[in-house]
């Protein structure tokens, strides 16, 4: 059975990690399930030419981040987890100490409930130690905390190459195979 992966959109700066990954994973045949943040709206028209509806004709199924009885929001029903990208302190926040306010969060939740994979792609820089302590709360209950921090062992030649290179390293934690970028060889 190919079970969906739920993507979260949430308004920190980068949203194109969540559109670029809903683009991967519909070229893999991967389901998506996506849930976008009113804030992902905003920073999508703010950081993109894309259009709300142009991202989620990207995905399979679309939820309302109000609609807190949408099928994320149990336990019974099966994915393959969860990644948010990108993922705002607030979210991170509101994850790390199940303050279940909407679809997105209430999702989360459930993913760390049912120990399923949680991804979050937090985007903030510089760090305080209030976000670290949100991250290794988020870490203990379960999540992976992979922010988007670009590697350059792979020779990037473009933004999407830096881009695709981040997602890849997410994608790996779901055991989706892909392309997205030249891994690691020990130089000969």
């Amino acid at each position: 059975m190919n079970l969906p992966l739920v993507v979260g959109l949430s308004g920190a700066s980068g949203i194109i990690y969540g559109v670029e990954t809903l683009k991967i994973l519909r070229q893999l045949q991967v389901p998506t399930h996506l849930i976008v943040s009113d804030s992902a709206v905003r920073n999508l028209q703010i950081e993109t030419d894309y259009s709300l509806d142009e991202v989620k004709a990207l995905a399979d199924v679309v939820y309302d981040v109000r609609d807190v009885a949408a099928s994320p929001a149990s336990g019974s029903w099966l994915n393959r987890g969860m990644m948010v990208a990108p993922c705002t302190i607030k979210t991170l926040s509101a994850i790390a100490n199940s303050f279940n306010y909407n679809l997105l969060i209430r999702a989360a939740d459930v993913t760390l409930k049912e120990k399923r994979r949680l991804v979050l792609m937090v985007r903030e820089t510089p760090l305080h130690k209030g976000h670290l302590e949100l991250m290794a709360k988020a870490a203990d209950l379960g999540a992976l905390i992979l922010p988007p921090v670009p590697a350059f062992y792979h020779r990037p030649k473009t933004i999407q190459d830096l881009i695709h290179q981040s997602i890849g390293k997410a994608l790996d934690h779901f055991n989706i195979e892909h392309d997205l970028y030249r891994r690691w060889s020990s130089p000969a």
